[in-house]
């Protein structure tokens, strides 16, 4: 019996999707729920698993061809079987030639089967985008230096390598290069010019003491571990702080639609994550009614299925607030961009040990600038001050937490 396999059905904001890879080819078997082939959105990269066991008969599209939803990608046949292998002729050398062949197999190069080795590791080890461009061009990840985090080999990177234009190889005195954007890049692009055009965005500081939240790291952080199998991090103690200020000011948690305000009474936080493809920003749910473990295992589930292309679009969508953390990469000081139809976000910066004054006495702290980006239209300045003090409280006496003060 033929089933048929279609493009998954993509929400209204996702109009289409490039075949990334193609992991089945024609006359291979299939199992149930395996993944057959990985569609690249702008927004995530999507697994298309085997609805039934049988045999892939046929493709319908290629990689790299772009398909909407419920399009038919290949048809498989439910049930069958694949055919085994042919059998390769061997043909007996003459008893002559024995030893000549055995003695060139002893010096055919043992290195030989080590780089197609490497190469398949490295190919399986890409994100889909990149392993696809690999494929397509021939390449070997092994051999090209990555651009990405801690190293990863980007799909950009991928393409100056086959184009001879790759990180530290001079093409003259004035070297340039032309590399087109991802689908994710694309969409990071168009979101940041909406917001800028459809917000009246403006940003305030304040600064946090951050010594009382490091010594209950210090303190509790190994039992932590220990208990609930994660590091208690730092993004915990801002989730959860960010959470009960939303519910005192409800105007940094709403949305514009059209001439209506949304209020939302939940804080779904939308954490921003660093991907080599750009930045995306799956939410956590619910977050004022979880704990500080359940906000680190949520963070780091996102962060693993980030890094390796597997967040679901349901995981980026529908956020009430965003929190963006460049400390990571040493930002001292930004202005992030609010993400529509959200109104407002936190940005987090680096953590730098500075002088401050503490009870007439000139002392070092563990000191990080924040930062609220929020959309004038639905939050005065008062409100939004306010809401970055009730964190700094928060930060600066962390017990306040845990009372729900």
């Amino acid at each position: 019996m033929a089933t048929e396999v279609k493009v998954p059905v993509l929400p209204e904001s996702v109009s289409d999707a490039l075949i990334a890879t193609w992991h089945k080819k024609v006359g291979d078997s299939v199992k149930r729920d395996e993944n057959m082939l990985d569609l690249e959105t702008d927004k995530v990269v999507l697994e298309v698993p085997s609805p039934v066991d049988g045999v892939l008969k046929e493709i319908k599209f290629k990689e790299g061809d772009t398909v909407t939803s419920q399009q038919l990608l290949a048809i498989i046949e439910e049930g069958a079987v694949a055919d085994a292998p042919a059998e390769a002729k061997k043909e007996e050398a003459p008893a002559k030639d024995a030893p000549k062949a055995e003695a060139a197999k002893a010096e055919a190069p043992k290195a030989a089967a080590a780089p197609a080795a490497a190469s398949k590791s490295s190919a399986d080890a890409l994100p889909p985008g990149a392993r696809f461009t690999a494929v397509s061009q021939n390449i070997d990840p092994a051999q090209v230096e990555g651009t990405g985090r801690r190293g990863a080999v980007t799909k950009e990177d991928l393409i100056n390598y086959a184009s001879g234009k790759t990180a530290g190889v001079s093409g003259g005195a004035r070297p340039e290069e032309r590399v087109p954007m991802t689908r994710i890049r694309q969409r990071i692009a168009e979101r940041l010019m909406q917001s800028k055009e459809s917000i009246a965005m403006l940003t305030s500081f304040n600064e946090v003491n951050l010594s009382k939240v490091a010594a209950a790291r210090k303190q509790i952080g190994e039992e932590f571990q220990k208990t609930h199998g994660v590091k208690l991090g730092f993004m915990s103690f801002f989730a959860k702080a960010a959470a009960n200020a939303l519910q005192r000011f409800p105007a940094v948690n709403a949305s514009v639609d059209g001439k209506d305000i949304i209020y939302h009474g939940y804080a779904d936080i939308s954490i921003a994550v660093s991907t080599d493809k750009g930045l995306v920003t799956p939410v956590l749910r619910n977050v004022e009614r979880m704990s500080f473990a359940d906000i680190e295992k949520g963070i780091g589930d996102y962060a693993s299925k980030a890094r390796e292309g597997k967040l679901a679009l349901e995981d980026l969508q529908g956020g009430t607030f965003t929190i963006t953390n460049g400390g990571t990469f040493g930002s001292l000081l930004s202005t992030p961009i609010v993400n529509p139809p959200q109104s407002a976000i936190l940005g987090m910066h680096t953590i730098k040990e500075r002088p401050i004054v503490e009870n007439g006495q000139i002392v070092a702290a563990p000191m990080m600038y924040i930062a609220l980006s929020y959309d004038h239209r639905i939050i005065d300045g008062k409100d939004a001050v306010q809401f970055l003090v009730d964190i700094k409280n928060q930060l600066e006496n962390p017990s306040r937490m845990l009372f729900d003060l």
